[in-house]
């Protein structure tokens, strides 16, 4: 039985591969990364010890560097498990939730034509691009030069350029053996009811080709080279290989650029996308002149687990991306959320890219918020809540919004953010909801009042780069990382993992992805991981012996005697495993949430020294006020015996 294609990409769309292939094998916990869908293991292929077989989500492929073998989810069935291709189909077409095909002449037939309409597009790609290098497209060649686009970019993305003339292009196609069917059915041409002669739908423009996922020519996009068309950009309609709403422009390059690139960027058109690419920004899509679909946005999630999209500072803009943000949040899942970049207001990314260089753009990129942040922002900015009336609406509303959060993991982690959030933002929970909070429009603080709404600093404040806070300077678990010497929290974490090594077994990405600065207490790590990996210890007594085994065993005796001399019994060896099992949570919690703070303080303090407005200060001792509340749950480390009703007890 012949599958059409489209069946079969819809399962391969549909069913990643590592959930086939890790029914068979065991992946790699040290190499395989699987928020970005990225898995290792021994080849089931052949006999190996250390494990050379790969397989990427994002491609639906495998490939083993060892003897070579590589293929999709079918070929894997049927290689390894002897199935017969439509056997194999079968059984991941059920997985997929699909219904098998019936034997359909007609569903063949219009398969057939599928193709054929490609063939057509391609064509039409072919004679674009060719009248742009003729007389006719000198225009538009001046317009690309003027707007900075080299020769070698037009070429990269294969731009073109329509005539001004109603028949040009279909009597060319007409030629090449193509009928009125074809060049109508691939929505090259105008034509229906009351219109006896079909026209060219593409008319002095320059011309943007839409590729698919396979790279094929499905659609075009056209800019008008006159100022007064009724439209400036004109897209190909509806057609059988064509829906704007399952598709993103340069999506195939993109994904490819996105793994060396850890994200992909979403951005509003055509000519951001190709500038950007330009400037060495080769992981940017765009929409088709559409709001975001579903679609598209679980195309984003294919392609990187933490997209970052990147919409215009302004009204709309900021419309924009709410709504993709309420969009993503029933979609939620381990590995897969959203950041968000504002454009300053009039600006789009080639401007930032002529005026700052690939530096201006990347520096927009690197200040880019988390959905959290938009969702929190959205909610509060400019409001009112000096009642206990409007901040219960407030919680209750935002509370509404994270319900919506289909995963219950990441429901519930929203939920506890939540929480943090609303007791720094109405003062409630420690000393750091204070008036620093002001510079923000509308947001309370620990006292009740509320910043000026002109979005100016309230009462205390004096514009200007503030320093971090002494409180902070002074911490003993909140030293910032990378510096000459480990955090206490850095060490209590590593050594709690070696007291307690079972804790691994649920903790184990998380503490092989701890940011460490290079010197003993990463080498210490290092030999955790190595030991865990080659002879995994059953108790701490193993695990000793293995550290001793790799030299390790004085660093880890070393730093667990600082632990001691202040009492930090929760990661020693004596804690019960339910107390080690809390504190060390709640210590990759308070790390994970510095480090991001720091960074993201760095990047704001970069902003304001650049452009010193009042928004941008206020932006930073936003994060200040977060980074003392991180602070200040030191107390509440120091005192993990509350924890469990245990009293703090000497060592």
């Amino acid at each position: 039985m012949r599958f059409p294609p489209s069946f079969l990409d819809e399962i391969r769309d549909r069913v990643p591969i590592s959930e086939v292939i890790g029914r068979r094998v065991t992946f790699d916990r040290k190499k395989s990364q699987p928020g970005r869908g990225d898995f290792w293991a021994c080849c089931p292929f052949h006999g190996e010890k250390t494990p050379s077989f790969h397989c990427e989500d994002r491609k639906g492929r495998y490939h083993c560097f060892g003897c070579g073998v590589s293929g999709d989810h079918f070929r894997f069935l049927t290689e390894l498990e002897g199935l017969a291709f439509p056997e194999a189909v079968e059984r991941l077409a059920a997985e997929a939730g699909l219904q098998m095909p019936e034997r359909d002449p007609q569903a063949e037939a219009r398969e057939a034509r599928r193709g054929t309409l490609v063939e057509a597009l391609a064509e039409a790609a072919s004679f674009f691009s060719q009248q742009l290098h003729e007389a006719d497209g000198a225009k538009a060649r001046a317009y690309l030069r003027d707007r900075g686009m080299t020769p070698r970019t037009q070429s990269l993305f294969g731009l073109g350029f329509a005539p001004n003339s109603r028949n040009r292009l279909k009597e060319h196609l007409a030629t090449k053996g193509f009928g009125r069917e074809e060049i109508e059915g691939a929505g090259l041409v105008v034509h229906g009811e009351g219109i006896a002669v079909s026209y060219d739908r593409f008319r002095d423009r320059i011309m943007f080709p839409i590729h698919d996922v396979n790279e094929r020519v499905v659609a075009f996009g056209g800019r008008a080279m006159a100022a007064d068309a009724q439209a400036k950009y004109l897209n190909s309609p509806e057609t059988d290989v064509f829906h704007k709403g399952d598709m993103l422009f340069n999506l195939a390059r993109a994904r490819r650029a996105a793994r060396e690139a850890g994200t992909v960027i979403l951005v509003e058109g055509y000519m951001d996308v190709i500038m950007l690419a330009q400037a060495g920004f080769a992981h940017a899509v765009a929409p088709l002149g559409t709001a975001m679909t579903e679609r598209q946005l679980d195309l984003l999630w294919r392609a990187a687990s933490e997209p970052i999209l990147c919409f215009d500072g302004d009204a709309a803009g900021l419309k924009a991306a709410n709504r993709a943000a309420e969009l993503a949040l029933p979609a939620l899942k381990p590995g897969r959320s959203l950041r968000f970049a504002l454009l300053p207001e009039g600006k789009d990314p080639d401007d930032l890219v002529r005026d700052g260089g690939p530096e201006g753009f990347a520096a927009v990129l690197s200040a880019a918020r988390p959905l959290a942040d938009l969702v929190f922002m959205r909610e509060t900015q400019g409001g009112n809540f000096d009642t206990p009336e409007r901040r219960a609406e407030l919680e209750h509303r935002l509370k509404g919004l994270y319900r919506t959060i289909g995963d219950e993991a990441v429901r519930r982690h929203y939920l506890d953010d939540l929480s943090v959030r609303l007791s720094s933002f109405f003062g409630t929970g420690t000393s750091t909801g204070r008036t620093q909070r002001d510079g923000w429009q509308g947001k309370g603080n620990a006292r009740g009042g509320y910043g000026r709404r002109d979005g100016k600093p309230g009462r205390g404040h004096q514009p200007g780069r503030a320093a971090i806070s002494d409180r902070l300077a002074r911490s003993r678990l909140a030293s910032p990382a990378g510096g000459s010497a480990p955090s206490l929290r850095e060490i209590a974490i590593v050594v709690g993992f070696v007291n307690h090594p079972l804790l691994m077994e649920e903790e184990f990405e998380v503490f092989a992805g701890l940011e460490l600065a290079k010197g003993d207490l990463s080498r210490l790590r290092s030999a955790v991981l190595d030991a865990h990996a080659t002879n995994p210890p059953r108790d701490r007594d193993e695990l000793l012996v293995e550290l001793r085994r790799h030299g390790a065993e004085a660093l880890f005796v070393a730093f667990e005697a600082k632990l001691k001399a202040v009492r930090l019994w929760p990661v020693l060896a004596e804690a019960a495993f339910e107390d080690a099992r809390e504190a060390l949570r709640q210590m990759l919690h308070l790390q994970h949430r510095f480090l991001a703070l720091k960074r993201e303080l760095q990047h704001a303090e970069e902003m304001f020294g650049r452009e010193p407005t009042e928004a941008a200060y206020a932006h930073v001792m936003e994060i200040k006020s977060e980074i003392e509340r991180v602070d200040g749950t030191e107390a509440l480390i120091d005192g993990f015996g509350l924890l469990s009703g245990r009293p703090m007890k000497a060592i």
